[in-house]
């Protein structure tokens, strides 16, 4: 019983861990300050990328990516989610296919690491 509980509860927190930990060394990037070079991956659902379309990008939502990861050009990717749980899912599943991220954004949101780090600056 005792080995039954060790597993459910190694189980909880690896996916407690994919979902809710931030991936360290991907920058916050400003939606207005995206290099028109590099790919832009939308990962959000389709329903909300229709709404509020985002030029040049590929709409790939998180649910997809592991049928769909093959259509991605091996360059650097900027991901573009609505939250922060696509966010970490989606550059944990990119990083594991060795795609190289430069960086996220998280749609209707201001770039909150930049100010965090500007009050130690």
């Amino acid at each position: 019983m005792l080995y039954i509980a060790i597993i459910f509860t190694v189980l909880i927190v690896y996916f407690l861990y994919m979902r809710y930990v931030p991936v360290r060394g991907i920058p916050c990037v400003d939606q207005m300050k995206l290099d028109q070079e590099e790919v832009k991956l939308d990962v959000r659902d389709y329903a909300i990328s229709a709404k509020e379309d985002i030029a040049n990008t590929i709409p790939i939502p998180v649910a997809y990516l592991k049928r769909h990861h093959h259509q991605i050009p091996n360059r650097k990717i900027y991901v573009i989610a609505s939250d922060t749980i696509e966010k970490n899912m989606g550059i944990r599943f990119l990083k594991q296919r060795k795609y190289k991220i430069a960086g996220y954004t998280i749609v209707n949101s201001t770039c909150r690491c930049k100010k965090w780090f500007e009050k130690f600056v």
